[in-house]
């Protein structure tokens, strides 16, 4: 099939672009700022001759000129850049530039170039005699306005920028060109702050990036792209996700990347008590910034100054909104000024804003998927002194819900864990510390381990959230539950192909119901430790209050704030207080109970399967809940956790003393014989009252001794002896003799015929009421098989 003749100019297009001008960039062998070194057959292919002035292109828009040189041993793909050069051009080693004929360059009249302040410190000569008049001197060197560069002079090298140029930007300093160095050193903030954030400094949101870009470059440098095409170019983008994502630095990236001049406006800052002054403010940035075009206007925390008229009560916020609206709409210079608004409440501006021509696109920064922290985490640790154990794609494992400024933090946190460990031999008094003991510090991945005990995703920092350290060896027995429970939680999460290829969904809750003290809200726990996920744990009645319309919108946040966590395991204890049967509370303060029940439906049929999250309720009366909350698709299977039979018994014991010092004689399949009838907690009891015996005895032997040392008169006798070293069996004894059973055979009688009801193969095993569903068989032979359709067809005919 032939190539439309379209394509084919396409292709010549971009073989073009990427043109022989194109070089890799490479370590420079010399340290002279004004030399640009390349091979003899790149320089012939280009045209360029031994000591021409070239124009060299890097990231950000920016460029610088230098002269050329060859090196026969140099790749012609390559060329040599030294670090001035390279921090000028905004690129590394291994980025690409392209190399450019300047045309005809003019000898300067006059350059102003002044120090950076912190290279300057403690010289005391002429700036001019000692550095600037030998480095011009040697060469006529091309200079940049805007650009650094270095002059190793003196004693120590110092840091010039080229603050003016006449005329234009780009100037050859010849013997005769008036160098001025007048006026305060220029800061080194102020450099570092102008140019600090690019694309690379960004992961976590490359999709989100290749529309903002879309969105926004595009109009700034090549309007006549929309002119060809006949339609408008966007004029606003509206990024909105949690605190800390990274909507902010997205905004500076796109500002310094394009080279556009960036006005920021912080949302409160414009509004003012006086009248009409909120309005001038805005009138004034976009003035500003219609006179500096291209230009990206930034509005930090929108929904502060635009918030939905209808619903905000003071007239300034109404007057405000009208007149952003006027002056979105009114932007001159079209594509040539675009806006950005950041919120982390998109909900709460005004309607009238989020329509095409004022922001055209909303574009989603949100929590980053793994892959997005290991980028941050690359980001957050390229200057760190890592130690050679640390593995940055385990820590993106276990820092789910963590968004960029998460992760700042936790590289933050785990550096100081190094110094801590160091603070022992670090002399505060002393002004500067050794270099052995600064050679040998480096972060760890025990100390990100630590750090990440202390570090909690932000959008949760309200809402209790762990990963908890209970783990199946503190459940004794309930084998056969812990199995269902793996297969249910940990499977999605661990083997999400396995589900893809048979075109199965994960299941979105399980019920543990029994009797109490039985192990439902430990257990919850372990499955959240088993598969590392976050775990948040609410108590049924909290989200009730007295207010109409807050006990749903509870309900509301804590699933949100969930699926922003995700994965992770919400569970609902003493799950009735919140899930009874609807119509069932009585003189209930306008039916809050029906209304939070409804949410809590609601909310279980929109949990995304994208979002892995599960939900684990827990309750000891399960005959109250509303039987809409029990359907699969909600809470997908029901779990009983019943009393622990004598294995299970010998489990518990074992678990619950396996810290504690016990004697050899202390049979526990004795004393989970004598415990029939006891929960987990009853046992737990058991064990801590003869642990409590033992306390007190060993106590009053003590008391024993003092007295006796005070009797000899002799108060320092060494006793070697441990007068009660155990927990022996007269301690148990003692604790079984008080002993105590929990539940009834009443509830027990309950909990059965629950069981009968909601679980057909139980009912088929006790007796009762068989299942109804029918009994399938498989016909044998291809005959019967057709014989069986034959028979249906006829049946629905």
């Amino acid at each position: 099939m032939a190539a439309k003749p379209e394509d084919e100019k396409a292709t010549a297009i971009l073989n073009r672009k990427k043109g022989p001008n194109r070089l890799i960039v490479d370590e420079a062998t010399n340290d002279d700022n004004s030399i640009a070194v390349m091979s003899q057959a790149k320089m012939n292919e280009l045209n360029i001759m031994r000591g021409d002035t070239v124009m060299i292109k890097g990231k950000r828009r920016k460029d610088t000129v230098l002269i050329a040189l060859v090196d026969p041993e140099l790749e012609d793909g390559k060329i040599r850049l030294n670090k001035v050069v390279r921090n000028n051009l905004k690129v590394r080693l291994g980025d690409l530039v392209s190399v450019h004929t300047p045309g005809d360059i003019p000898y300067g009249k006059r350059v102003h170039i002044l120090p950076i302040d912190d290279t300057i410190e403690g010289i005391t000569g002429n700036l001019f005699e000692i550095y600037l008049k030998p480095y011009f001197k040697e060469a006529y060197r091309p200079v940049r306005k805007g650009d650094l560069f270095l002059v190793r002079g003196g004693f120590r090298p110092v840091e010039f920028k080229v603050c003016e140029t006449d005329p234009g930007e780009c100037i050859i300093v010849a013997p005769d060109t008036v160098i001025h160095c007048e006026g305060e050193p220029v800061k080194r903030a102020d450099e570092e702050r102008a140019d600090d954030i690019g694309y690379d400094d960004i992961g976590g949101c490359r999709r989100q990036l290749a529309q903002i870009r879309e969105m926004i470059e595009l109009p700034l440098r090549h309007p006549q792209l929309f002119k060809t095409l006949g339609v408008k170019p966007p004029k606003g983008v509206l990024l909105y996700g949690p605190p800390g994502s990274g909507k902010t630095l997205i905004a500076r990236a796109v500002a310094n990347e394009t080279g556009a001049f960036f006005f920021l406006i912080n949302g409160p800052e414009v509004m003012s008590k006086m009248a009409g002054e909120a309005e001038a403010n805005l009138r004034r940035a976009f003035e500003e910034a219609e006179k500096n075009s291209p230009a990206i206007i930034f509005i930090d925390e929108i929904d502060s100054i635009a918030p939905k008229r209808e619903k905000t009560g003071g007239e300034v916020e109404r007057r405000v909104v009208s007149q952003l609206l006027t002056l979105m709409d009114g932007v001159k210079g079209r594509g040539q000024i675009v806006v950005i608004g950041a919120t982390n409440r998109p909900n709460s501006i005004d309607p009238a804003l989020r329509r095409f021509g004022r922001f055209d696109r909303e574009i989603d920064i949100g929590v980053p998927d793994e892959v997005g922290r290991i980028e941050i985490l690359r980001i957050h640790t390229k200057n760190m002194k890592l130690s050679e154990d640390v593995e940055i794609g385990e820590l993106a494992k276990g820092t789910h819900g963590f968004v960029g400024a998460d992760l700042a933090q936790l590289c933050s946190e785990a550096a100081m864990n190094c110094i801590r460990e160091k603070m022992d031999i670090i002399d505060l008094e002393e002004d500067t510390i050794d270099a052995e003991i600064l050679d040998a510090m480096a972060v760890n991945q025990d100390h990100f381990k630590s750090a990440l005990g202390v570090v909690n995703p932000s959008s949760l920092r309200e809402t209790v959230v762990e990963v908890p350290n209970v783990t199946w060896n503190d459940i004794g027995g309930l084998d056969e539950v812990k199995r269902d429970l793996q297969e249910m939680i940990l499977y999605p999460i661990d083997h999400p192909d396995k589900f893809e290829k048979f075109g199965m969904k994960p299941g979105k809750g399980v019920l543990f119901y029994g009797p109490p003290g039985c192990g439902k809200t430990l257990m919850a726990k372990a499955i959240a430790n088993e598969c590392s996920a976050n775990f948040i744990s609410i108590k049924g009645p909290e989200l009730l209050t007295m207010w109409f319309g807050e006990s749903e919108a509870n309900v509301r946040d804590v699933f949100d704030k969930a699926r922003s966590a995700a994965p992770c395991v919400l569970f609902f204890d003493e799950l009735d207080s919140i899930g009874s049967a609807r119509g069932s509370s009585q003189g209930d303060a306008g039916g809050a109970g029906d209304r939070v029940m409804n949410q809590l439906l609601t909310e279980m049929d929109g949990v995304g399967t994208k979002k892995n999250l599960f939900i684990i309720g827990a309750t000891n009366r399960p005959e109250i809940l509303d039987e809409a909350l029990l359907r699969p698709g909600r809470l997908d299977q029901l779990i009983y956790i019943p009393l622990p039979d004598k294995p299970s018994r010998i489990s518990v014991l074992q678990s619950l003393v396996r810290k504690s010092p016990v004697a050899k004689n202390v049979y526990l399949d004795f004393i989970a014989d004598l415990t029939e009838g006891f929960s987990g907690a009853d046992l737990a009891e058991l064990v801590q009252r003869a642990a409590k015996s033992a306390v007190r005895e060993a106590i009053e032997a003590d008391a024993q001794r003092k007295a006796l040392q005070v009797e000899q008169g002799d108060e320092n006798m060494e006793i070697t002896d441990d007068p009660v070293p155990e927990i022996t069996r007269r301690h148990f004894e003692e604790a079984l003799s008080t002993a105590r059973r929990s539940v009834t055979n009443v509830d027990l009688n309950k909990y059965d015929q629950f069981r009968r009801k909601f679980d057909p193969v139980y009912a088929a095993r006790q007796g009762g009421q068989v299942s109804s569903a029918p009994v399938f068989r498989w016909p044998e032979r291809a005959d019967q098989i057709q014989q069986v359709a034959a028979e249906e067809e006829d049946l629905y005919s």
